[in-house]
């Protein structure tokens, strides 16, 4: 097995910057795999441990670590499955049982579903705008090192990142929220390119 690079130590000297056009490559060919689309494999614990660890080395203003992680693997998935199907129900009392049951499978679409909670603290100097950005930071970072590890990904939200009741299952406080669900596995085909920004449309120089 692959011997996984150690992460560095509190107070080493670290480059800069790194070139690398494999990088590059990656970024410029990042492409969301949608939930759907996923299957098995998904990442190992060393591997998982990886993607997560990397993640969470996001630009994060005076170091508030305003997010945490929530894991769903094998049958949390299903358990999982009995808050959304509960939920549901509650938000949509007419629906017929195969929208039910299609909502309860929602987290068995992958292998691994990551839930990321952007945790504010509000007494903190840090402005709670910055510290919603650092947890969206952590989201595209796992994205990108599920696919640097091998992976195909998502970040999504869906209803039941808003849903009071599955907020309370999950044990969120007052001034948490969640910046998005990441759905990891491997690709059953390759998604299509979708429409980009027209970058004149988004550029201007002062």
């Amino acid at each position: 097995m692959e011997k996984k690079l150690q992460a560095p130590k509190l107070g080493d000297p670290l480059p800069a910057s790194r070139a690398s056009a494999e990088t590059i490559e990656l970024l410029r060919y990042r492409r969301s795999t949608p939930a759907d689309f996923l299957t098995e494999p998904g990442p190992d614990q060393q591997t998982l441990a990886s993607i997560l660890t990397i993640a969470a080395r996001a630009p994060d203003h005076r170091r508030v670590t305003p997010f945490r992680f929530v894991v769903f693997e094998g049958d949390a998935r299903v358990r999982f499955g009995d808050v959304l199907r509960d939920a549901f129900i509650a938000r949509e009392p007419d629906a017929d049982e195969k929208r039910i049951a299609c909502e309860q499978r929602r987290f068995l679409r992958a292998p691994v579903v990551v839930a990321v909670i952007s945790k504010v603290d509000r007494d903190h100097r840090t402005p709670e705008w910055e510290q919603i950005l650092t947890a969206g930071a952590v989201c595209q970072n796992m994205l990108i090192a599920a696919s640097a590890e091998g992976f195909a990904a998502q970040w999504i939200t869906e209803w039941y990142a808003y849903d009071a009741r599955v907020l309370a299952a999950l044990g969120l406080g007052e001034n948490e929220r969640i910046a998005g669900y990441v759905y990891i596995g491997t690709a059953k085909e390759d998604p299509k390119e979708r429409a980009r920004p027209v970058m004149e449309q988004v550029v201007t120089r002062f």
